[in-house]
Parts: structure tokens; sequence; C-alpha cells
């Protein structure tokens, strides 16, 4: 437990997810309160009972599709003091590169909502200089490297490296942005990609393993927490050393 997550809420969204849930549990093994959003009621259910059900756990359904649902997501059950931002997707392109479809709806999926809940966030929020409120994006590699078979994956998290060091800038002092930026984590969004390409990731990797969805979770509890009282605007590599060996 720690007393400074005593009264304050943590939103997740993509919370059903393998990094979501286990940055769910590390904010409540710490004493949070934290309500998880995600599409399916089904996959929430999942969450809340690998989570062991407690009582400072609540679930939303929520696509996040709209200005509205985004409000929703940051009002139902009380002001967040942190937003975590892990909602989004990770599909290889498509065949035919003129089709826009994918382009368009992993943007949607990655940036778009995030810019409307960092917006909507900013201005709800109950921040002040002395306790600033935080918000964490997820990046990625691919935005450093490029995803080979994913550009419109890496176009997102590139986007969203921007968006977090602009937020930075117009919504210091009251609200410190950063962002985490996973290699290759152990978690189902992997599973094809590590089956289909495994030993050659794995040969980029110095510390030669993949990574377990808590090492980004701790990471990110870091950046809400005081002890990172001045970090702001930084996209932090959560990567085995892949993009700098």
């Amino acid at each position: 437990m720690n007393p400074f997550y005593a009264d304050k809420t943590i939103l997740i969204t993509g919370g059903a997810g393998g990094i979501g849930v286990q940055t769910a549990k590390v904010f409540l093994d710490a004493g949070a309160r934290v309500r998880l959003a995600d599409r399916a009621q089904e996959a929430l259910e999942q969450a809340r009972s690998a989570l062991g059900g407690p009582p400072n756990l609540q679930l939303q359904v929520n696509g996040l599709d709209s200005e509205e649902a985004c409000t929703r997501a940051l009002e139902e059950g009380g002001k967040p003091y942190a937003l975590v931002h892990l909602a989004g997707i990770s599909l290889p392109d498509l065949e035919d590169l003129g089709d826009l479809s994918l382009f368009d709806d992993t943007m949607a999926a990655n940036v778009r909502n995030g810019y409307q809940l960092g917006r909507l966030f900013h201005a709800r929020c109950a921040g002040t200089p002395e306790l600033p409120s935080r918000m964490v994006f997820a990046c990625s590699l691919a935005f450093r490297r490029g995803g080979l078979d994913r550009i419109a994956y890496s176009a997102s998290k590139g986007a969203i490296a921007g968006m977090v060091r602009a937020m930075t800038r117009r919504f210091a002092p009251v609200v410190h942005v950063n962002a985490v930026a996973p290699g290759i984590i152990l978690t189902p969004m992997t599973r094809q990609l590590i089956a289909d390409r495994a030993e050659k990731l794995m040969a980029e990797i110095p510390i030669r393993r993949f990574a377990e969805a808590r090492e980004v979770a701790t990471v990110i509890e870091f950046l809400c927490g005081p002890a990172s009282s001045y970090v702001n605007g930084q996209i932090i590599n959560v990567d085995g050393g892949t993009v700098h060996a």
C-alpha cells in the first residue's frame, strides 16, 4: 500500500488487455481506485476475475469513439487523478496500401481518442502545480524503428509521441504528460507476431528475452507517482535496450 494513492482514481483505457490488467494490479496493490475502460463486457469481466474482484475496481464498457464516450470515461464514477491511455489496435497493413480503411481505423483507435481524452482530462482535472495530475500514453518501439508490416500502426505511435510532447507544453504545470514505448511484450496482442518472428526479434534484444506486462506497468506507476515529480514530456523505452543498443 502507498498512502499517496489512498484517495485517487486511475482511469486505464484498453484496461482488459495484458498491459492494462497488470497496470490495474500495480495500482490496486498500491491502494488506488481503478477504473478499467474497454470495448467488451466479457473481456472486462475476465479482467475483474484475473484481478480477484476487488471492491475498488470499476468496469466501464466504452469504445471511446466519440466526445460523449470520452467524457463518460472521465466522469462516470468520479474524476480520475491519472489517465493511462492504453487503448489501441495493432494490425498488419492491408495488401493494397491504397485502401485507407485500416489506416483510418488505426488513427481513430490509437490517436483520435487519445487527443479527445487528453484535452477533456486537462479541462476537468483537479491538478495543481503542487500536485499535478498525470497522463501516460502508450507509444511503441514501432514509432522509433518502424514496424516491418505496420505502416499505419507505426504512424499512429509517432503521432502519439508528438502529441505527448505538445500536450506537455500546453498542459503544464497542472498536468504532467509522458508515455511508455514498449518493445515486444508477452501479451495476446503480440502472440502471432512472436509466433511468426520470435528468433529474429529476440536477436535484436540485448537482454535476450521478451518483457512481461508487469514490467511496463511498474514504469507507468512510476510516472503517476510522487517519485516522478520532475519527469515530464518523456517517451520512456521499455524495450530491453533494443533501440539504443
